[in-house]
């Protein structure tokens, strides 16, 4: 069958009817199909249901501007995963992750840590089993590199990734490559590959790079008689290449493949039809709804994530004064009590003071007293002496404490006074704070959408669109935005493959390399390797054209 095994990509129930007949349902994302057919020379299994793959048979060369509608676009996308992750195209280690990234963004959309947790990709099947044995990493390790990445991807649609999953694949070097076993004039066992670009000639221990290649429009004739298959080049000078096939029924597959490839290799480079044309426009047209309907919900959810901000702040705001009051609240209470100790202390010492001038009242009478009854002895006048003396010192201290608790007694009614004037202020402060205008309202109304958003009416079942000039200038001002970003974000993503690859070779078994794996790392190291790619697709760029598939 043409092409590699790619995978389901609409589902087929079978219910046998009659010998080799049967009623056909296909249900795709779009429609439901039902028909009867007839299966003829195939052996069909005879358990039910009986399930089909339906496969592209020919292979867009550049699948940005050949896949024209998105259903095309999204089950070309599914069967170019499958024959990567079924190791039917060959994908470098730090590609195939780089791969898994966007399959994940095509199918959870943007990455959200609060949503897509440790461990959310354990069930997805992303990576070639080949990748992961080569390596010494758990799952979660993988996860976390493929996660990386997958935030990166932030913004693009479904069929934004599944576009740039498949211009990444389109560069490796098995892509669209259909291999039938042949033997050259010798006996010796080659492979014939067949793709879009031409036919190419490989060992069968080698399928990244040919050994010759025949570009479509270097072939004069092909042709095959019985089971040799012939290859006349256009320059005579070039020797005829002929091979035999194993089968007949084989070389009939090859000539197939050959002239439909041809065929489509000549029209792409040919002016658009009128019907691919038609295709294209409305296509462009869709994107630019699409785009433009993107645009118009980013705005809205840049308007909302505003309003919840200003909201957020106004909130803090609002807590942050209510800190302030019950702070003023707290300190106007701690200065009224404060006032309060002061007045009962200088009240205390007041009393103190007058106890002591009191005292030193009473310490001068007994000093008269002693004098005026001293007795006339020299005993007891040098004892009254001695008391009079002793009288004396206890008079002047008690007139120097009388004096001290005067002087708090004055100090502590200072401090009074400064406290009862912070008492005023935390009064004033409190007064302001309450006083405070209030704030505008919480949830603000949303600002009118910008004018140059295109209005469309739904009436029965069209959808009529009425696109400006102004709209059209701005697109394709922003597709060549989008091409200069691209050149840069190709340089990027060269450089963070390039990381990739040196950060997990150290945890790489090497005896447990494979040939594909070994080839292409000797290519890789080699410069000016001559390949697939790079020495048949540069000379046929110029005039290129796409055709619809």
């Amino acid at each position: 069958m043409a092409g590699a095994i790619a995978s389901r990509m609409s589902f087929s129930s079978l219910k046998r009817k009659q010998p080799k007949t049967f009623t056909v349902r296909i249900v795709t994302m779009d429609a439901e199909m039902e028909f009867n057919c007839e299966v003829l020379d195939h052996d069909v299994s005879k358990e039910e249901p009986v399930t089909f793959h339906f496969l592209a048979k020919f292979y867009p060369e550049n699948a940005e501007e050949e896949l024209v509608q998105e259903i095309t676009q999204h089950l070309f996308f599914l069967q170019v995963k499958k024959q990567i992750l079924d190791e039917k195209i060959y994908c470098p280690p730090e590609a195939s992750v780089l791969l898994a990234s966007y399959a994940v963004q095509a199918k959870y959309g943007d990455y959200d840590p609060s949503v897509h947790k440790r461990g959310f990709l354990a069930q997805e099947e992303l990576l070639p089993k080949r990748v992961i044995n080569l390596y010494q990493m758990t799952p979660e390790m993988w996860e976390e590199r493929i996660t990386a990445w997958y935030a990166e991807h932030r913004g693009r649609a479904r069929d934004e990734a599944e576009m740039e999953y498949l211009k990444i694949a389109q560069d490796l070097e098995m892509y669209g490559v259909n291999y039938f076993a042949i033997r050259n004039k010798k006996g010796t066992e080659l492979l014939l590959g067949v793709d879009a670009l031409g036919l190419h000639i490989y060992d069968p221990e080698n399928r990244l790079t040919p050994k010759i290649s025949f570009p479509w429009n270097e072939i004069r004739n092909i042709s095959y008689s019985d089971k040799e298959f012939t290859i006349k080049p256009l320059d005579k000078k070039i020797d005829v290449f002929k091979f035999n096939s194993s089968k007949l029924r084989v070389n009939k597959l090859i000539l197939q493949l050959c002239i439909g490839n041809h065929d489509l290799f000549m029209r792409r480079r040919k002016a658009d039809s009128l019907e691919v044309q038609q295709m294209k426009a409305q296509a462009r047209e869709e994107k630019a709804r699409k785009q433009m309907e993107r645009q118009r919900l980013a705005r809205e959810k840049q308007m909302r994530e505003e309003a919840e901000r200003t909201r957020d702040e106004l909130e803090r705001r609002l807590l942050q004064m209510k800190e302030e009051a019950t702070m003023a609240n707290e300190a106007l209470m701690r200065s009224e009590e404060t006032a309060d100790l002061l007045a009962e202390k200088a009240q205390i010492t007041e009393e103190e003071a007058k106890l002591l001038a009191q005292k030193a009242a009473e310490a001068e009478q007994e000093m008269q007293r002693i004098k005026a009854t001293a007795i006339r002895t020299e005993e007891e006048k040098r004892l009254m002496e001695q008391k009079v003396l002793e009288a004396e010192v206890l008079a002047l201290k008690m007139a120097e404490e009388s004096e001290r608790r005067a002087k708090e007694a004055d100090q502590l009614k200072q401090d009074l006074q400064e406290a009862r004037e912070a008492e005023r202020r935390a009064k004033q402060k409190l007064l302001e704070i309450t006083t405070k205008p209030t704030y505008p309202p919480m949830n603000p109304i949303p600002a009118p959408l910008p004018p140059d958003i295109t209005s469309f009416n739904l009436i029965g079942d069209s959808l009529s669109f009425d696109f400006k000039d102004t709209d059209m200038k701005r697109l394709s001002m922003e597709i060549e935005k989008e091409k200069v970003e691209y050149m840069e974000k190709s340089k990027h993503l060269q450089e963070q493959l390039n990381e990739l690859k040196t950060e997990i070779e150290a945890l790489k078994l090497k005896e447990r390399e494979t040939a594909l794996d070994i080839l292409h790392n000797e290519n890789s190291d080699r410069s000016g390797t001559s390949s697939k790619h790079n020495t048949i697709k540069k000379p046929q760029a110029q005039g290129r054209r796409p055709i619809c598939i």
